[in-house]
């Protein structure tokens, strides 16, 4: 009796609790759907190289992405090869080199053969008919100029002049309808403004680096020219710049050039911190000279300068602590003609405040022999504006040394010293007189075909040397010429200057 008492209850019992189980799970069902643990769309749940959250956006003027679209097609890679050279075997510096030619033996009588050297840098497309803006010291010496475009075309290319003064040369490629950078204003540009350098650091192509203007008018005396005409104006920056960045572009964030990539101040050859550029109004004048007479023509105003300082104030009493002072007037030069006098300070030039020599030198350096500009400067502590005249190096207002190599002073007429001359005199440059006419030439003695090598102290190693050398020794003191004869005899020559 009780055993089937006790089975009813656990019969009863099952019943029970399976009608619980059953109405808990309806309850739940409706409640909590199970198929949301394993396929919630609103979960985050992703690979972790996707995204699907919404574009970043960069604030206003800091979006670099447009003007690196617009600049990278227009930077190329340029590769220039040197020759190889016969070189002695006295000159090598390899201690193990001349028992490998003691064992093989060295044709030629003891000289061997170098290899090629390859140098390689940036430039920056300057027109859509494919002329080219780089440094000179990418290309200088090259014997093979190889451009590679961005697309990977490859072109040779023909040098179309160099100034070693502002380190700029032009080149050009037979191509037309290519992206180029556009020139911007380089006076316009602003410290603290962003800026973008594009070029080819260590042969990694297209890289694009940003930074920041840190200084302008920069002169860190990199460019040691020894006629003391070099123009050291740089943009200063701190955007990476590297070997093989040399010659690229500098741009502002409209995608303008607004300098050429030059140097870099590193104590180990590599960035380390700061860069400099060439400005891109200085590029522009360069260029269009170089283009239109093979060389640049460089416009001078004839007076000795420095930067105002403190200490200089206080001794001439100044009563400015900036400005450009000026310790030398040139004779005939177009700063005495304007009436610029010792002890001046130059404040302006055409309007364009400048603070320094570098700045005064480079808005003087953008203008031509035969331009007239206006000199804003202080005298007694008054201000002060004329008008001068500026004139090339030969002391006249017309262009020189132009795309013949050649120039007339006084009555003489010189030309470069050809490739065949310099090779049969030993010579590594000069200018010959190709033509002499009355004059204080003549009247030295000088005959025709006489190579002028040096005077004073300046090697002449082309036309535009001699004509710069002549300017800096127009003192009435006279001059000492020295040279070869055809023949390969040396001479001298005094000649009242």
């Amino acid at each position: 009796m009780n055993t089937r008492k006790n089975f009813m209850g656990l019969m009863a019992a099952s019943l029970i609790g399976g009608l619980v189980a059953i109405g808990g799970y309806q309850f739940f069902e409706d409640k909590q759907p199970a198929t949301e643990e394993i396929a919630n769309a609103n979960q985050g749940v992703q690979f972790s190289n996707y995204s699907n959250l919404p574009p970043a956006t960069a604030p206003v003027g800091m979006n670099f992405v447009d003007a690196a679209k617009v600049v990278t097609p227009g930077v190329v890679h340029i590769r220039s090869t040197m020759k190889a050279t016969q070189t002695s075997n006295n000159g090598s510096r390899d201690p193990f080199e001349q028992y490998f030619r003691d064992f093989f033996g060295t044709p030629g009588g003891g000289q061997y053969q170098q290899r090629p050297s390859v140098g390689s840098g940036s430039g920056v497309i300057v027109s859509p008919e494919g002329y080219i803006a780089t440094n000179n010291h990418v290309i200088e010496n090259a014997d093979d100029i190889e451009i590679l475009l961005n697309d990977n075309r490859t072109y040779k290319a023909k040098l179309v002049g160099t100034d070693p003064t502002t380190d700029l040369a032009l080149l050009k490629i037979e191509e037309k309808g290519l992206p180029f950078v556009r020139i911007g204003d380089s006076d316009a540009v602003e410290v603290g403004e962003w800026v973008l350098a594009v070029g080819n650091p260590f042969e990694f192509r297209s890289t694009v680096t940003a930074g920041i203007i840190s200084a302008k008018g920069r002169n860190i005396n990199i460019l040691r020219n020894r006629d003391r005409l070099q123009i050291e104006s740089f943009l200063q920056t701190d955007a990476a710049v590297n070997p093989g960045n040399s010659g690229g572009a500098l741009v502002n964030l409209n995608g303008e050039l607004v300098g050429i990539n030059t140097a870099i101040a590193t104590p180990t050859g590599s960035y380390a911190g700061y860069s400099f550029a060439v400005p891109s109004n200085l590029v522009q004048k360069v260029l269009g000279d170089l283009e239109e007479f093979g060389i640049v023509q460089r416009a001078l105003l004839g007076i000795n300068i420095q930067d105002v300082s403190a200490k200089l104030a206080d001794e001439e009493k100044l009563g400015v602590l900036q400005g450009v002072y000026v310790n030398g007037v040139n004779a005939n030069s177009g700063a005495e003609e304007a009436g610029i006098k010792v002890g001046d300070v130059i404040i302006a030039i055409n309007g364009r405040k400048v603070t320094k020599t570098a700045e005064l030198q480079e808005k003087v350096a953008l203008n031509r022999p035969g331009d007239t500009i206006e000199v804003t400067l202080l005298r007694d502590g008054k201000e002060k504006k004329v008008s001068a005249v500026l004139k090339n190096t030969l002391g006249t207002t017309t262009t020189v040394a132009a795309t013949n190599s050649s120039v007339t002073i006084q009555g003489a007429t010189f030309e470069d010293l050809s490739d065949t001359d310099q090779e049969k005199l030993n010579l590594t440059g000069g200018a010959k007189l190709v033509v002499l006419e009355n004059g204080v030439w003549k009247e030295a003695g000088i005959k025709e075909g006489f190579i002028v090598t040096r005077i004073d102290k300046n090697v002449i190693s082309n036309v535009e040397d001699l004509s710069r050398a002549l300017t800096r020794s127009s003192n009435g003191n006279g001059i000492l010429i020295e040279g070869y004869y055809p023949s390969g005899q040396k001479a001298y020559y005094g000649i009242g200057w």
